[in-house]
């Protein structure tokens, strides 16, 4: 038993400091596993982040935590933008690196950075002049808009270290270096759950900044994280090497980066879009119900973000066996990666059920909010294992380059089923939060069951990027 540990442990390690190992010629666990432990461990942080940032703001007021709730409703619009940039890029850097050609992945690597600072530039201008409008026309009301402005506006002006860190970090997920894009999430996180306490309450240091203070910390930790990668991007000794001698554009990969973005984007836009249209029809249950359900989200990220982390590992694997020409490997690889999901998230939602009033209770004490949070969570638990079928394979689509698939997908089971059943039950039947709730299970729930349905088919193994 002893040798069994130390090798798991050894196995850890190999994983965690990153391997060059050729993910298309190994056994389809080991290649999982090698890429799930960096990924998992990337987006613990990321989570760990959510929860600590949230837990810190729930310290000012109850105005503050319900603006990170606006703000983040609205913001998410950005991740969305970053998150299909970054599978647009994992999907062609892995698909070139799957057909052993690391220098054109690199040239990749850089049209996709152009593309994103160009976007990130748009958003930082118009996210800090219209703040004060976002959030009031996300419901908050004065008082909530006259204490919380400031934080929209720095989250906002700041949106480019976020773009950048999920691109660069896809950047890495596609050439199978999972290691580094976990180390600069951490690096990032750390010291942004670092600073928080600082520049929120002063502590005698700095002055007392509230919720603004977070936002401050965010940005510093984020803009670390992005420097590290840079660093490891130039210092000229990974598979992905980029040089300023790159930076010409080549609108023919732009334009392949964009088209198969687009659908990315449009993607996790209708996700984000669905989650404003929620988090504003709870606006008209108080306060109190916005930041019960702003901090169960937080929790609920908490297990989301992992889990993330192994379809990740599925979408990295499927873009380099369809470079190889070994599609039936890829579909291997997307269900054992399903499998493991299945298992950590019934066994994260069994422990979230159980111990709900404990869990919210590290956040805050006020009873409303407190048993808002609770029940939001013991609702979306029950979804949990479709959550972890519909994850990986809409990763699978998304790394075969195929990302108008989930698009459709998601534009169903959110616009046309989630929001108008989510306003029927809270609103015209009367079940106030409940109708949200049971609404995001129905909707996941179909969206994992179409997705299944769709993938046997087959279409995206044809995909050419």
């Amino acid at each position: 038993m002893f040798q069994r540990l130390r090798k798991y442990i050894f196995f850890l390690q190999y994983a965690i400091k990153g391997t060059s190992e050729d993910l298309t010629n190994i056994k389809i666990s080991r290649a999982i596993i090698l890429l799930a432990i960096p990924m998992v461990l990337e987006m613990v942080m990321e989570s760990l982040f959510a929860v600590v940032d949230v837990f810190f703001v729930s310290q000012i007021s109850t105005n503050a935590v319900a603006t990170v709730g606006l703000t983040e409703s609205v913001i998410t619009i950005v991740y969305s933008l970053g998150i299909g940039l970054s599978m647009a890029a994992t999907a062609m850097v892995a698909r070139r690196i799957g057909e052993k050609k690391p220098k054109e992945a690199s040239f990749t690597a850089v049209q996709a950075i152009i593309v994103t600072l160009i976007i990130s530039a748009i958003l930082s201008i118009s996210g800090f002049v219209f703040a004060e409008d976002v959030l009031r026309l996300m419901g908050g009301e004065e008082d909530l808009i006259s204490e919380g402005r400031w934080y929209t506006k720095i989250l906002f002006a700041s949106n480019g270290s976020i773009m950048l860190l999920f691109l660069i970090n896809g950047i890495f997920r596609g050439a199978g270096n999972a290691a580094i894009a976990m180390r600069a999430l951490w690096i990032s996180n750390i010291l942004n759950m670092a600073l928080d306490p600082l520049f929120i309450f002063g502590w005698g240091i700095i002055p007392e900044m509230g919720v603004a203070g977070a936002a401050i910390a965010t940005a510093i930790g984020r803009s670390t994280g992005v420097l590290y990668q840079l660093f490891h991007l130039l210092k000229g000794t990974g598979v992905i090497n980029i040089s300023f001698k790159q930076l010409k554009p080549d609108f023919s990969i732009i334009s392949r980066l964009i088209k198969i973005a687009s659908g990315g984007v449009g993607q996790f836009l209708i996700e984000s879009a669905s989650w404003i249209f929620l988090t504003r029809i709870i606006s008209n249950f108080g306060s109190e119900a916005l930041a019960g359900y702003t901090i169960a989200l937080r929790i609920i990220i908490f297990t989301i973000l992992p889990s993330f982390g192994i379809s990740n590992a599925a979408a990295t694997l499927v873009g380099q066996n369809l470079g190889a020409k070994l599609p039936e490997r890829a579909e291997k690889s997307v269900w054992l990666a399903a499998r493991y999901n299945v298992v950590f998230l019934f066994s994260a939602s069994v422990i979230f059920y159980v111990f709900a009033n404990e869990i919210v209770g590290i956040f805050t004490e006020v009873s409303l909010v407190k048993a808002e949070a609770i029940k939001a969570i013991k609702y979306i638990c029950f979804g949990y294992i479709f959550f972890a079928y519909g994850m990986v394979v809409s990763h699978a689509f998304n790394g075969a380059g195929d990302t108008g698939t989930p698009t459709i997908i998601n534009f169903v089971c959110f616009w046309l089923i989630q929001i108008p059943l989510s306003y029927f039950l809270s609103i015209n039947l009367g079940w106030e939060t409940d109708g949200v709730y049971a609404a995001i299970i129905t909707a996941f729930s179909l969206l994992a069951i179409i997705s299944i349905i769709w993938f046997k088919k087959g279409k995206w193994k044809l995909k050419e990027v």
